[in-house]
C-alpha cells in the first residue's frame, strides 16, 4: 500500500511564478479571502469590512506583496507615476525643483521617477524611450535641447510633457521657466551700473550657461565693452573649476575687474582664489554668481547672485501634469517665472 498523502499548509513564497514574485492569489490564500476581495481592499478599502481589511493588510505585510501598478494602470489608463529628467543630481541648483515636484505629486497621489540625462544630452534619447515604454502619466524635462528623434517620440506618445528651466514660445507641450539670455543681460547691466568696466565670465559649457554668456556679452557690447574675456569649463562645474578659471583670466593679456559666473559654485571658487591671490573683493574684483544656493549668503564676502525660484518651477510642473491627467484646463501652456538679482557684498 502507498503511504497516505499528508496535507501541509502551502507556503505562499513557494507559489511564485517565473518572475519569482508573490501574486495576488498568494495574498488571498493567506488572508482566507478571494482575490477580488484583496483587490478591493487594496484599491477601494472603504468597500470591505474592517476585519477583512485587517486580514488582507496582515497578509500583505507577511508576504511583502507589492501590487502590480502597471496591470492596474492598463484598466484605468493611469500609472500614478511621473518621470523627470535632470542633467545631474550633483547640480544642487535643481534640488528645489525636484523636491517641490516630489511633494506636490505625492500630495495628489503620484510618485516621481528621476533620471539623469547629463549635460550633453547623449543619454536623453535612451531615457526617453525607456520612460515612454513604461507609460507614465507625465514627463518633466530640463531644458529645450532635445534631439529631433526625441522630440518626435515625445509628441507621438500622447503623454503630457513639461519642459522646465528655459523659455520658448513653442514648447513640445507645456513649459515653465525663464530666459537665460535676459539673466545674462541683466547681470551685465548690474555690474556696469556698479562701475565695473572690464568684466569677464567663467562659465560651464552646457547650453543654458551658454545662453547666459551670450546675453551677457551682447549687452556689454551695447554698453561699449568691446571684448569680454571668458574661461569655459566642463559641466557640472566645481569650486576647483572656479579657482582655475580666475587664474586663467588673471594670466591673460586683458585686465579684469569683475567676473560673472554661470553658477554659485564657480563663483565660490573665484572668491576663494581671489583671496589666495591677495585680491580684495569687491574693491579689486567684483564677483557674481547664478543660482542663489544655500551657502551664497554665508560665504565671505556674501555672494551677489541671480535667484531663480526652483520650487515654483517644480510646483507648476506638477500642477500642469495633474491638471492634464485629470482633464482640467491647464491655462497658459507657457509660464515665465522670471528671476531676480540678489545684491550682496561681493559686487
Amino acid at each position: 500500500m502507498k503511504p497516505a498523502a499528508t496535507s501541509t499548509p502551502r507556503n505562499p513564497r513557494a507559489s511564485r511564478r517565473g518572475s519569482g514574485g508573490i501574486t495576488l492569489a498568494d495574498v488571498a490564500r493567506l488572508a482566507g479571502v478571494s482575490a477580488i476581495t484583496v483587490s478591493r481592499a487594496l484599491n477601494t478599502p472603504a468597500l470591505v469590512s474592517a476585519e477583512t481589511l485587517a486580514q488582507v493588510r496582515d497578509a500583505v505585510a507577511r508576504t511583502g506583496y507589492v501590487p502590480n501598478l502597471l496591470a492596474g494602470g492598463l484598466a484605468s489608463n493611469r500609472s500614478r507615476l511621473v518621470a523627470a529628467l535632470i542633467p545631474t543630481i550633483a547640480g544642487s541648483v535643481f534640488l528645489d525643483t525636484v523636491q517641490a515636484l516630489t511633494d506636490h505629486l505625492d500630495r495628489a497621489g503620484y510618485q516621481l521617477m528621476l533620471g539623469q540625462s547629463g549635460y550633453t544630452g547623449a543619454r536623453e534619447d535612451a531615457l526617453i524611450d525607456a520612460i515612454i515604454g513604461r507609460r507614465p502619466d507625465g514627463i518633466v524635462l530640463t531644458g529645450l535641447l532635445h534631439s529631433p528623434d526625441g522630440r518626435r517620440r515625445l509628441l507621438a506618445s500622447g503623454i503630457p510633457v513639461v519642459e522646465t528651466w528655459d523659455l520658448t514660445p513653442t514648447p513640445i507641450d507645456m513649459l515653465v521657466g525663464f530666459s537665460h539670455e535676459k539673466v545674462g543681460a541683466q547681470a551685465a547691466d548690474y555690474l556696469f551700473d556698479k562701475g565695473y568696466r572690464r568684466p569677464a565670465i567663467v562659465t560651464a559649457d552646457d547650453h543654458r550657461a551658454g545662453l547666459r554668456r551670450a546675453g551677457f556679452e551682447a549687452r556689454l557690447r551695447e554698453l561699449g565693452v568691446k571684448k569680454v574675456p571668458a574661461c569655459v569649463v566642463r559641466a557640472p562645474s566645481t569650486l576647483a573649476n572656479g579657482r582655475a578659471g580666475l587664474l586663467e583670466l588673471l594670466g591673460g593679456r586683458q585686465a579684469v575687474d569683475a567676473v560673472f559666473c554661470s553658477s554659485d559654485v564657480l563663483a565660490h571658487g573665484v572668491l576663494t582664489e581671489a583671496m589666495a591671490q591677495g585680491l580684495v573683493v569687491p574693491r579689486d574684483l567684483g564677483v557674481m554668481g547664478f543660482g542663489d544656493l544655500d551657502f551664497s549668503a554665508h560665504v565671505h564676502p556674501a555672494l551677489t547672485t541671480v535667484h531663480v525660484d526652483g520650487a515654483a518651477i517644480g510646483a507648476q510642473a506638477a500642477a500642469f501634469v495633474i491638471a492634464r491627467v485629470e482633464g482640467r484646463d491647464t491655462g497658459a501652456r507657457v509660464r515665465d517665472i522670471g528671476f531676480a538679482i540678489v545684491p550682496r557684498q561681493s559686487a
